[in-house]
């Protein structure tokens, strides 16, 4: 044997079993001078060669810095040298020294010569290793240094104790130097241990450790997360906030990770671009020899004849075009360079990929230990002759076993999310990168939506797979080992117990791919359901003014209803899978187990046995449960992967269209060029050439669609260019025809990265004409403007564009028509100040799209564009006298636009005053905040219209009929709310609240059936450890079958019952949350609808979706999914703790102090957690809009040439929301580890008790309680996980219920019912009728009194903001009368319930607002008119011949928004709804902007017949069609300032009159009307 030479080695016995077969154990002195000694040096000299190559990089350290840690460190390691080189000088004094006895020839054996000399070695190589680690970058402490330290402490333990024991027992020491030298080393290497464990933070380090902890902490503080503390602490203080986030390390910032992913995307998607081409060749080949065959064979049979009968040929050609559409399909799956993604992943983040992967194989293998351990415990229970320190050591080895287990699980999940999130990162980096360059063609293919979800939802996708990746290789893994470990238990039984595990998967697949359909069907009807809402909250004024609420409602129930029943098939399902997946342990365990025992006699049940495989199997359950779910979640990357490559594989732009030459003398040359959208298309722009000299202005003119704008585009190398060149001199600023605005102040729109220059901004604003507007922005030129400049009106947009371009001081400026979004004088001012020949830009070289006609006479050159084709180019006047295509184009525009600039012509000085107020504030804090977002909005479309109706109509200021700010106090500054964010932990109340909505007696019976199932459970188990007992009982007879089928049956019926219980339980719980559902959404619906204007005004359309969106969808399907699961864990965590202490009554003490420890860590971890998500959430969606911001703007930034700068935009973005995904996962590794640091106590103090109290338990109780307490860990670390969901998601519960119990506008139905007639003579009467719009506003309307007789027609004027529409608000109560009543026909309105009064009334509003349905369905919702009404008042509407004429006539359906009609359409649409209601009094809120003069005649023409018996009062915009009115009220400030006949008004000449002459109207044409 190889001990021999060993004990001649160490002069003593190596081994011998007798020392450990006693009470008090002990090592044999040779091993601890041998094997302990060179375990620990060993793993540092394999170590050492890593920490001396730092010698040898070049590094940035500041290498003259030595901290006193350093020194201390390298003190102490050099008195262990000394103390080495001491224990040598020892040996050597004895055996060859003066004093040396002559007589004992023997010697000292040689391990005393060669350990000293080894340590000695070890510690010079340490000095060395710890020189090395100071060297290393960034580095704090040594991992492997540290573990060095602790495993020479924990293999010293034996000799020191050894020692000790032998001097008490011998009363002396028998070698005092060793014995010191010993002693004073240990001290040493403990002191090296601690000062090891501390960080010694370089100079550079330290400033950044303030910003980001993790960069200083050490070894120790790593693995636990202790760095960490800081911010959990001050999360738990307050909530968190931005500001609190920590900076982000370099390596996890997104510059460095999106550089590394491009270096290896582009040597990737160049191979697979290779790889494409030649398939495309490859395929083409296929394809030409196909067709030579096919020649071929066409040949043959003409030649056989015409034999051929005709069903032959059908079927030749059925089969051709089927092989057209297979190979249609091929191509167009893989029409793109396909499979370079993943590599790309892997090649980017391989490292960070294998170490996890390290880790996770470890901590598996681990997972297989703790049974063995278990095993060994169980027998050692059993066999009472064996010491008792064995079951210690298995105690403190389980223990020491579970926190390596955990320690490797933490780093292993630490790697994977951090890997996520640096996927999900480079991603998105990627996809707004490649934006910036795609070409036309590829833009095409995808819409901005398309675009944004592949940053937010695939990127998502690819964020949660890599989460889990490596469960792909460890799942299989586990599986195996479970099987090989239950074979070497079980034997072959353990295949009856595989074989029911391999039947549930295809179960489990099969309701899986059921569950996918319903899904899919649910998700058909929420999108219905929220188009609904969306159209019902986008038309709710309508809603209002029609009372047509409840037809709405009942629809909206009725989708409900629909996705409601779906919903409970999805939950019915679920109940089955979980009945399945719960009763599958307890099925697979009686299985096995009852195979096992049946099969032969000899087969008994041991503790060992039964235990050990019950713990294998817990392990098996889990991978079981993944890898479907993973398989699927597989497949739906796959689905993204695929649409990333195809984006992030498209075409770039051709960035060498355009040529830039300084030398070149013209400013911009076009050379025969030809361009075309896309590649293949047909070019728009044919064969144009043109020259333009620096410094020149030149219009572009054509008729619409003549391709000017396309001009511009080509000179931007926005389209492909088929043949010609391009040239442009110099830098280029570029304003679009629909102006771009980003989400940024006013200021930083303007100077668009520009530096900023105070006296060049002021010019620029000045002759931009933004100073007024400025003057009454809330924030000057700090005003933040919303999303697509929504804040802003559409002239403003404008402007900012303009001055953006005037601003960036380039060389050429392409204005593609800049001046159709402003009012006429705000035009002539623009061309008169920046873009005319004595404007800012007169030095520039100008290229102006324009419609304006007046602007032509000053330009020094015109471009005249048919078709595409440059047709003619001159100044003005040569132009003029060509008469040619442009002589053409001055007649068709000069006339429309003749027409409508006529009133204009003799503007008197008084408007012009009025005019110079900007578009879109008003003089008086007048109307309410009503609508400011959806006007602007409205307003934006109908100026959009007049351009696609090609000509502009001019609108006078004063005819804006706006809705403004309240006041210019603070509070109108904020337009909208700011939405509340809930912080701080969820109110009990509102669990009571949902359990309410759930039903008492359904919460009760749930959590009854819970309990029994868990009760179950526990029977189940310890019925097995009574079982187990009998091999003990029957250890010499042979055991009775009868016994044996009592065993198996009820073990089997306890399993059985269990899934039962869990089953009914899901069921009710299903049940009991649709009710919940149910109630919540109809009580949020009856609200909402019933809440009165002002909120809608005040609160953002997208804030109330997302409640019926969202938080309708939480409380669908997140609650109740984190409910269920939230209870189970509870009761089993409960349960563990009663079994352990029932087998160890000893354990109860050491709960409360770990349920203390653990209820901190979770209150501290819940409410950082919680912000950190939210702070998540906030920070995520910026991402998202500024990408699809710069999306749609990207002509404008390409123009300018601003790309990098956009791209660093979108990278400081990213971090920001970076900064708090990192933390909020380490938030959850802090956690987890802290759990199962109480999990693994549990597990030892279970271990420890067993052993402590062996003498009074039986076997089948210890496997029970350890089996039990090796699960708590897992359950701890769900329990606190389901808990933080289950309070995030109950959130949407408190938001739900908040807006049910917002304040209701007045009953819609009272006790005061008119008569069915009312109002029969229509007569109107306000008396002393004041009203404001908010309890603390001013008052709008000042004591309003007036007598309105029956079917008089009043027309009502004023300047903006006067208060007309106010007048028609008040009539149908949107608001309430603060003083004062209005009678209709004697009767008070505010006596009567909403519907009552607004049924009666009719109004045709200013904007039509129709509804996604049939066309019958907008005009009679509640189906109260035959289908001959509707045609008749459709003849009267002149609609009839076009709906007749419409394929599916009344049914037809209109789309959202009524986007399918034309304007005009929708007008007269809303006029035959006015038609049908036969009201007596009408009100007409006159519609301007949107018709054309046409329809406009139609509608007054129809008016002035069909309602001539009615009372109308109408709103005019347009004085014309107020002239024939009986009498014309005139307001000013929410006063009757006149009222009379017009003709009578027109001859006192007051305001009336002066409004008439501005608008050129004289007597004589009063005369005329």
């Amino acid at each position: 044997m190889c001990a021999a030479p060993l004990d001649d080695f160490c002069g003593s016995v190596f081994w011998n079993a007798s020392y450990l077969n006693r009470e008090d154990p002990d090592l044999p002195v040779c091993v601890e001078q041998t094997v302990l000694v060179w375990i620990p040096l060993g793993f540092l000299w394999l170590c050492a060669p890593w920490h001396i190559v730092s010698f040898y990089r070049k590094t940035k350290v500041n290498r003259d810095h030595l901290s006193k840690l350093y020194l201390s460190k390298q003190l102490v390691v050099s008195l262990l040298f000394l103390a080495a080189v001491a224990g040598l000088a020892v040996t050597l004094g004895e055996d060859f020294g003066p004093n040396k006895n002559a007589l004992s020839t023997e010697k000292n054996p040689g391990v005393y010569y060669t350990n000293p000399v080894l340590y000695a070695v070890t510690w010079v190589l340490l000095l060395l290793c710890q020189e090395g680690v100071r060297q290393r970058e960034g580095a704090v402490d040594s991992a492997t240094l540290f573990v060095f330290w602790l495993l020479l402490i924990l293999c010293d333990i034996f000799p020191f104790q050894t020692q000790i024991r032998e001097a008490l027992k011998s009363g002396e020491i028998s070698d005092i130097p060793r014995f010191c030298l010993f002693y004073i080393s240990f001290g040493l290497e403990l002191i090296a241990l601690v000062l090891s464990a501390v960080a010694d933070l370089p100079p550079e380090v330290e400033q950044r450790v303030k910003n980001n902890p993790e960069v200083g902490a050490a070894f120790l503080s790593r693995i636990t997360f202790n760095w960490f503390n800081g911010m959990v602490f001050k999360g738990y203080k307050q909530p968190l906030v931005q500001e609190d986030m920590w900076d982000l390390e370099e390596k996890d910032g997104t510059t460095y990770i999106n550089q590394r992913f491009q270096h290896f995307m582009q040597s990737e998607l160049a191979e697979a671009r290779v790889r494409y081409q030649d398939r495309l060749k490859k395929n083409q080949d296929e394809d030409r020899s196909k067709v030579q065959e096919e020649a071929c064979q066409n040949d043959l049979s003409n030649v056989l004849g015409k034999g051929v009968s005709q069903d032959v040929l059908m079927m030749e050609e059925k089969g051709t075009k089927g092989d057209k559409k297979k190979k249609k399909k091929k191509e167009k799956e893989e029409d793109y360079p396909n499979s370079w993604l993943v590599t790309t992943i892997y090649k980017s983040f391989k490292g960070i990929l294998i170490e996890s992967g390290f880790f996770k194989l470890l901590q598996d293998l681990l997972g297989f230990a703790s049974p063995q351990l278990l095993k060994m415990m169980i027998s050692f229970t059993q066999d009472k002759s064996r010491h008792t320190w064995e079951g210690y050591v298995y105690a403190v080895l389980l223990l020491f076993l579970s926190i390596l287990q955990s320690i490797f699980l933490q780093q292993y999940f630490q790697r994977c999310f951090v890997l996520g999130m640096k996927v999900r990162t480079a991603i998105m980096a990627t996809v707004y990168k490649k934006a910036m360059v795609l070409s036309n063609e590829a833009r095409k293919e995808s819409t901005v939506g398309e675009t944004v979800n592949l940053m937010s939802a695939d990127a998502q996708r690819f964020n949660d797979i890599t989460n889990f990746i490596h469960l792909l290789w460890s799942c299989p893994l586990q599986i195996l080992l479970s099987i090989v470990f239950l074979w070497l238990e079980l034997g072959p039984s353990v295949l009856a117990g595989l074989a029911v595990m391999v039947v549930m998967v295809p179960i489990n697949a099969l309701i899986a791919s059921k569950a996918r359909k319903i899904q899919i069907e649910n998700m058909k009807f929420k999108d219905e359901r929220l188009k609904v809402m969306n159209e019902i909250l986008n038309g709710i004024k309508i809603l209002k003014l029609y009372a047509w609420e409840p037809s709405f409602q009942t629809h909206v129930e009725h989708i409900r209803d629909q996705e409601l029943k779906v919903m409970k098939k999805f939950a019915y399902l679920a109940s089955v899978s979980t009945f399945i997946f719960q009763c599958a342990p307890a099925l697979v365990s009686l299985v096995t187990l009852g195979v096992f025992v049946w099969v032969s006699t000899d087969n008994v049940l041991t503790a060992e046995k039964a235990f050990t495989s019950i713990a294998l199997f817990n392990i098996m359950r889990f991978p079981l449960a993944l890898l479907p779910i993973l398989i699927a979640t597989m497949v739906q990357t796959t689905v993204s992967r695929k649409r990333l490559e195809k984006f992030l594989g498209g075409d770039d732009l051709e960035s060498d269209i355009v040529k830039h030459d300084p030398s070149f003398n013209s400013a911009v040359s076009i050379r025969d060029g030809s361009f075309a959208w896309e590649k293949d298309a047909e070019p728009l722009l044919k064969n144009v050439s043109l020259d333009i000299k620096p410094g020149r202005l030149v219009a572009v003119v054509g008729a619409v669609g003549s391709g000017k704008s396309s001009l511009i585009s080509a000179l931007l190398g926005e389209m492909h260019r088929t043949k010609g060149f391009v040239h442009i001199k110099d830098s280029l600023a570029f304003v679009p025809q629909q102006a771009w605005i980003q989400n940024a102040t006013l200021k930083d729109n303007i100077l668009f990265g520009s530096a900023h220059d105070e006296k060049r901004f002021q010019r620029v604003i000045q002759a931009c004409a933004l100073i007024p507007d400025l003057e009454l922005l809330p924030g000057g030129d700090q005003t933040e403007i919303g999303e697509k400049g929504i804040n802003l009106s559409g002239g403003q947009k404008q402007r900012v564009s303009l001055a953006r371009a005037v601003y960036s001081e380039a060389d050429i400026y392409l204005l593609d028509d800049p001046l159709s979004a402003v009012d006429s004088h705000v035009g002539k001012h623009l061309f008169d100040q920046v873009i005319g020949p004595n404007g800012i830009l007169k030095d520039k070289t100008r290229i102006l799209v324009t419609h304006g006609v007046s602007f032509l006479p000053y330009v020094d050159e015109i471009v005249v564009l048919v078709n595409g084709v440059v047709s003619e180019v001159g100044s003005y006047s040569s132009l003029r006298a060509s008469k040619g295509a442009f002589s053409e184009f001055l007649d068709t525009y000069a006339k429309g636009q003749n027409e409508q600039t006529e009133p204009e012509s003799d503007l008197s000085q008084g408007v012009t005053e009025v005019e110079l107020i900007p578009e879109r504030e008003d003089t008086q804090p007048d109307s309410p905040l009503e609508e400011t977002v959806s006007y602007t909005l409205k307003r934006e479309n109908s100026i959009r219209r007049s351009q696609r109706n090609g000509s502009i109509k001019l609108r006078k200021t004063s005819s804006i009929e706006k809705s403004e700010a309240a006041g210019k106090s603070n509070k109108g500054q904020t337009l909208i709310d700011k939405e509340a964010m809930e912080t701080g932990q969820v109110k009990f109340s509102v669990f009571l609240q949902y359990m309410r909505a759930m039903g008492w007696w359904y919460t009760f019976t749930v959590f009854v059936v819970y309990f029994i199932q868990n009760a179950a459970f526990i029977g189940q188990n310890i019925w097995l450890s009574d079982w187990t007992n009998d091999a003990v009982d029957y250890n010499e007879t042979t055991y009775p079958s009868w016994k044996r089928d009592t065993r198996v049956g009820v073990f089997g019926v306890l399993g059985v019952a269990q899934g039962l219980f869990v089953f009914i339980g899901t069921l009710l719980l299903a049940n009991a949350s649709i009710d919940a559902s149910r109630i919540m959404h109809s009580s949020l619906l009856n609200n909402i609808l019933r809440v009165p204007m002002l909120f809608f005004d005040t609160t953002p359309i997208g804030r109330v979706v997302n409640r019926f969106a969202k938080d309708i969808f939480t409380v669908d399907e997140a609650i109740p999914q984190s409910f269920r699961p939230w209870i189970l864990c509870l009761l089993g965590v409960l349960g563990t703790l009663f079994v352990i202490c029932l087998a160890t009554p000893f354990f109860a003490l050491v709960i409360i102090p770990l349920a203390v420890i653990y209820y901190f860590v979770q209150r501290f971890y819940v409410a950082t957690s919680r912000q950190l998500r939210r702070l998540d959430s906030v920070s995520r969606s910026p991402i998202y809009s500024h990408f699809s911001e710069t999306v749609s703007g990207l002509s404008v930034i390409r123009a300018y040439g601003h790309q990098e700068r956009f791209i660093k935009h979108n990278e400081t973005t990213i971090d920001a929301n970076l900064m708090s995904v990192y933390p909020w996962i380490v938030s959850n590794r802090w956690l987890a580890i802290r759990l199962e640091s109480v999990g693994n106590l549990v597990v030892f103090f279970a271990a420890l008790f067993a052993v402590l109290s062996r003498d009074t338990l039986d076997s089948g109780l210890v496997g029970l309680s350890i089996s039990y307490s090796l699960n708590v860990t897992q359950t701890l670390n769900w329990l606190v996980r389901m808990t933080s969901e289950l309070e995030t998601n109950i959130v949407a519960v408190e938001r739900v219920i908040e807006y049910s119990e917002l304040e209701n506008e007045a009953k819609w139905i009272t006790d005061t019912r008119p008569s069915e007639k009312w109002p029969e003579e229509g007569r109107l009467q306000f008396e002393n009728y004041k009203v404001r719009y908010r309890p603390e506003l001013d008052l709008v309307l000042h004591g309003i009194s007036c007598d309105i007789n029956s079917t008089e027609k009043i027309g009502i004027v004023g300047r903006t903001g006067a208060g007309k529409s106010s007048l028609t608000n008040c009539l149908f109560r949107i608001i309430e009368a603060a003083e004062g009543r209005i009678l209709i026909d004697g009767v008070d309105i505010s006596t009567l319930g909403l519907h009552d009064l607004r049924r009666r009334l009719t109004i045709i509003p200013q904007d039509p607002v129709l509804f996604s349905g049939s066309l019958r369905m907008n005009l009679d919702p509640f189906d109260r008119f035959s289908d001959e009404d509707i045609w008749k008042v459709l003849e009267l509407s002149h609609l009839k011949e076009y709906v007749a004429g419409l394929q599916q006539g009344l049914q037809y359906e209109v789309s959202e928004g009524g986007e399918n009609l034309s304007v005009g359409q929708r007008q007269l649409l809303c006029l035959a709804r006015a038609l049908l209601r036969k009201s007596r009094i009408l009100i007409l809120d006159e519609a301007t902007a949107a018709v054309d003069l046409e329809t406009d005649n139609l509608i007054q023409n129809t008016i002035r017949k069909e309602f001539s018996h009615c009372t109308v009062l109408t709103i005019a915009h347009r004085l014309h069609s107020i002239m024939d009115s009986s009498r014309v009220m005139v307001l000013s400030a929410g006063k009757i300032i006149e009222f009379d006949s017009p003709a009578n008004l027109l001859e006192k000449q007051g305001h009336f009159y002066n409004m008439a002459k501005d608008a050129g109207i004289t007597q004589d044409d009063i005369t005329a009307f």
